[in-house]
């Protein structure tokens, strides 16, 4: 079995040193690896990446994250990424990485993702420039999400957790307000994840959304953010495919 703990949206600022710290460092005693569905900062400031680095630095477990619109609005996501990096954090963008937790290979593909909306009432490649290139972006986050999990079957993961921010799926979002599904997450990801398998998908981004859904494929999503699943992190388990 192995256990995943999970969370996204903690939207820590200067103010916040030693906040998650107590929590975190008990991951040891419960879960195999800390995965962070984004949205770590504020306003994606290299400050606030270094107060986030300082929660997860020398933590008991490997921490694997992706980071969020939040931390892209100061437009130093290249930065914040290599302060997370410093501090022993996989931050993904298109790739994935493999851990390996007692014998068992783990492959985690991630993406920040981004919106478009669902099936039946999304956006489409089609108008102004800019509004292709939302569109455009969108699929191209997807497209990276279903090579990352395509490159860890490759390499032999048994277990593929596929982690983003922005949500694959409308389930989770029960309870936000129906006006800005478009813009919490797209069914182009949903696709990607159904198109190469996973095993688990975790995202966050939708503080007033519900914290279980499914991809049409069977695949289960867990809505991780913060004020959705209100601790410092939640657990799952997965069980292992059995041998051949």
């Amino acid at each position: 079995m192995i256990r995943v703990a999970a969370v996204g949206d903690i939207h820590l600022g200067e103010d916040c040193r030693g906040l998650l710290r107590p929590a975190f460092d008990t991951l040891g005693d419960c879960a195999d690896m800390l995965l962070l569905a984004g949205d770590l900062t504020r306003h994606g400031t290299i400050a606030e990446a270094e107060v986030v680095a300082g929660e997860l630095t020398g933590l008991p477990v490997p921490v694997v994250g992706v980071l969020g619109n939040h931390d892209y609005h100061s437009d130093q996501e290249t930065e914040v990424t290599s302060v997370l990096a410093a501090a022993g954090v996989a931050v993904l963008e298109g790739d994935g990485t493999m851990l390996d937790v007692r014998g068992t290979s783990v492959g985690i593909a991630g993406t920040k993702g981004f919106g478009g909306g669902y099936s039946g009432r999304s956006a489409g490649e089609f108008g102004e420039p800019v509004m292709k290139e939302f569109v455009r972006y969108s699929r191209r986050c997807a497209a990276g999400l279903g090579r990352a999990l395509d490159d860890l079957a490759a390499q032999g993961s048994q277990v593929r957790i596929a982690l983003t921010h922005f949500s694959p799926v409308p389930d989770t979002l029960a309870g936000e307000p129906p006006e800005i599904h478009p813009f919490l997450g797209s069914y182009l990801l949903a696709e990607a994840i159904d198109g190469s398998g996973a095993d688990l998908a975790v995202h966050g981004h939708a503080h007033r959304g519900v914290e279980h859904g499914m991809t049409a494929g069977g695949v289960r999503v867990r809505n991780v953010a913060q004020p959705v699943i209100g601790r410092a992190f939640a657990v799952y388990r997965l069980h292992l495919p059995p041998l051949p």
